[in-house]
């Protein structure tokens, strides 16, 4: 068993850091989303811990959906390679305005292709919110609507961001020291 803490030596963005983006980015979306019918989208698994958070601290009635979507597999860069796994089956998606939560965004391609699958399912709206950006690292056209922070390009994990699902349950984002080694 590794203790990954210790494989993870530089702290990105500390728990109490996190505790602030949350705190602020749930008082803009509970300011934009009032009086609309929020229906809080988390795409499996790297969002859970984010949009746990995050919906402890929204002021609004909100509804919860997930999505798995997989575009890494065991690899630190995206495969290029889009699959829905676990789809969004409820009924009356005109009547809902979505906001999908995501832990990050690198080439854009995931979120963008969610946010047309879902307003090509019917839904009111759609919007994005993400914890961490990579803008650098963008392949596409895409902008989220809700930025937790803007980060470097290095490889993170921890707080639901993960290398071959390890590292998940760390309190804080962190760059594993394997990312500095060439």
């Amino acid at each position: 068993m590794i203790d990954e803490t210790k494989e993870v030596s530089h702290v990105l963005i500390s728990s109490e850091e996190i505790d602030d983006i949350t705190t602020r980015l749930a008082g803009e979306i509970s300011r934009d989303f009032e009086g609309k019918n929020l229906v809080l989208l988390g795409i499996l698994k790297g969002s859970v811990p984010f949009m746990s958070d995050l919906m402890r601290k929204i002021t609004l009635p909100a509804e919860l959906e997930f999505m798995k979507v997989s575009s890494y597999g065991a690899g630190t860069v995206s495969s290029g390679n889009l699959t829905i796994h676990l789809d969004v089956l409820r009924k009356g998606l005109e009547d809902c305005d979505i906001l999908v939560i995501e832990d990050i965004i690198d080439s854009g391609r995931t979120l963008k292709m969610v946010v047309s699958h879902l307003l090509g399912k019917g839904a009111r709206s759609v919007k994005t919110c993400t914890l961490l950006d990579k803008p650098e690292r963008r392949e596409v056209d895409f902008t989220p609507d809700y930025v937790g922070k803007v980060v470097p390009d290095y490889f993170v994990v921890g707080y639901g961001l993960d290398f071959d699902e390890k590292y998940r349950t760390l309190p804080y984002v962190g760059i594993p020291d394997f990312a500095f080694e060439k």
